[in-house]
């Protein structure tokens, strides 16, 4: 297995002379990632105004005021918002991730930027995206129930599923059973959590720096990391 350090270096070599196309392929995404910053902020700001207000109006007066209390019920809404939004990112995902996979592997020369991005939509991947999505969301929230690590273990376990729905329906024609692709995502990945995990924490100063631009490093940053962790998966073990 190669290190992290070459596989960055054969994904910015990738990217090379494809940067205009890789950027407007990732361009859905990274919009959205670039509203959730900016919400974000928005968000932290409300607190931090709403916290000075309260602090302000407590240094005034130690009687106890009314305040209007968040309703918990709107919790289980937000949870199926979460949801929801997470299975459209993974359709957006498996695109973008399955196009720099076929690209390192040389299967295309090309990228087409809006007809790749949408691949994940199509029949048989778009069943396969939503089982497989569910099944991993279950399956990392049963572990969590444990403790918070041993579901952020399983996550990293379950990560490479599409890709592997993907490349065995594309070498044999046969869609493969959804549980089978989970299970061998954590046969290859054993052993290999670790490393992708310092993958993920290699790109935190990138992330820094795009929280800066208010999101606007992400449209450099996302065909950075997809075809990074695309790269990672092509060189995984597969026996």
């Amino acid at each position: 297995m190669k290190t992290n350090a070459e596989l960055k270096a054969e994904a910015k070599a990738l990217l090379q002379n494809r940067w205009k196309e890789s950027i407007l392929m990732c361009l859905i995404p990274t919009l959205l990632t670039i509203l959730t910053v900016i919400a974000t902020f928005i968000i932290i700001g409300a607190l931090l105004y709403f916290f000075f207000i309260f602090f302000q109006d407590y240094m005034h007066s130690l009687e106890s005021s009314s305040y209007v209390s968040t309703d918990n019920g709107g919790s289980s809404g937000s949870n199926a918002g979460g949801l929801i939004s997470g299975l459209i990112a993974a359709f957006f995902t498996a695109g973008i991730s399955w196009t720099f996979l076929d690209v390192y592997r040389g299967r295309i020369a090309t990228i087409r930027p809006f007809k790749d991005l949408v691949r994940g939509f199509r029949s048989p991947y778009a069943l396969g995206i939503v089982v497989i999505y569910l099944l991993s969301v279950l399956f990392t929230f049963l572990w969590s129930l444990l403790l918070i690590i041993p579901g952020i273990i399983k996550s990293y376990a379950y990560s490479q599923a599409n890709y592997i729905f993907y490349e065995t329906y594309e070498n044999t024609g046969e869609v493969p059973r959804y549980l089978d692709t989970i299970t061998a995502s954590r046969q290859i990945m054993d052993g290999h959590k670790g490393q992708l995990f310092l993958l993920d924490l290699s790109f935190i100063g990138w992330h820094f720096l795009c929280w800066l631009t208010l999101g606007i490093g992400y449209i450099w940053l996302n065909p950075y990391i997809y075809a990074t962790k695309s790269i990672f998966y092509a060189n995984l073990p597969k026996e």
